[in-house]
């Protein structure tokens, strides 16, 4: 049956930019930029926008509230029809000390929920991310524990249901959609419950599609449900999304490779996941259409 699908296009990501990405391609750092990028990904078929701010002068990551609302603002001021999606999912890097356990090294970045909220509070997107795992990860040639207490989870789903913005549960292993249905049964998550399936990352559920079957069968009825692969699986994960009748995710965060060796942008990504929502014999969602399908409040 003949259905339509959202496209979220995740423009940036967190991880340092790579240092042979083109720079005619203009990788999104600046508010600017980003804004730029989200406008012509919105063109190339995006219904949804997923943004990590960027300091302007290093290109690392940032949680500057000002960076995001004037990201946000540049997005609503463009006059595109966007759904905008912020990351909360900074503030949860524990790099552990081998020489005493249970400590942090100087370089984690672990904070409480108000610095990880302060930017949704203040901006009010339609969706932000919220990661519900704790896991081992590997940034570079480092492990890392990405760190999410279930007390911090359970309070950040506090504070979007009472400003009212949809949470979208990143589940990188089938435990995390079991703790995001708690959250659902709980009543922290008001709606359409939204869930993302993070497929690839070392150490979580790899992106195959057993695996994205499997995590498919654990959601609550009427959940609407996003997934994506990382690197060289993101179209064929989007693929097998659209197959079982999901949403797909593409974007510079999870690939930078259009094909082998040669790097890409975001609206090419976005035009080829849309090529294939049309292949599959589906139509891509506008971001009215989207609004209806994901259960989002109308924008004023």
């Amino acid at each position: 049956m003949k259905r339509k699908v959202v496209i979220t296009c995740a423009i940036n990501g967190d991880t340092p930019v790579h240092p042979h990405y083109p720079a005619e391609l203009a990788f999104p750092i600046t508010p600017a930029q980003i804004a730029a990028t989200a406008v012509e990904a919105a063109r190339a078929g995006a219904a949804v926008i997923h943004i990590h701010a960027r300091d302007p002068h290093t290109g690392l990551s940032s949680r500057d509230p000002a960076l995001y609302r004037e990201i946000v603002d540049r997005i609503r001021s463009s006059g595109t029809d966007l759904i905008i999606n912020l990351t909360c999912g900074h503030g949860a890097l524990f790099f552990a000390d081998p020489e005493r356990e249970g400590h942090m090294l100087p370089d984690s970045d672990v904070v409480g929920v108000d610095e990880r909220v302060l930017h949704i509070e203040q901006c009010l997107p339609e969706i932000c991310s919220l990661d519900v795992t704790t896991a081992n990860q590997v940034d570079g040639d480092r492990d890392y524990i990405y760190f999410n207490p279930a007390q911090t989870l359970r309070r950040m789903a506090r504070r979007f249901l009472d400003i009212g913005v949809k949470p979208e549960l990143e589940t990188f292993q089938a435990g995390d959609i079991l703790f995001g249905n708690q959250l659902v049964a709980d009543g922290l998550i008001a709606g359409t419950p939204l869930y993302q399936f993070v497929l690839g990352v070392k150490w979580g559920a790899p992106a195959t599609p057993s695996t994205m079957m499997y995590m498919h069968d654990l959601l609550p009825p009427g959940a609407s449900w996003t997934a994506f692969g990382i690197s060289r699986m993101q179209m064929p994960m989007a693929a097998q999304a659209i197959l079982l009748g999901g949403n797909i995710r593409v974007g510079l965060e999870d690939n930078l490779y259009l094909d082998r060796g040669r790097f890409a942008s975001n609206a090419q990504l976005v035009e080829r996941a849309a090529g294939l929502v049309t292949a599959l014999g589906h139509q891509v969602a506008t971001p009215r259409e989207a609004r209806a399908l994901l259960g989002l409040r109308t924008p004023a």
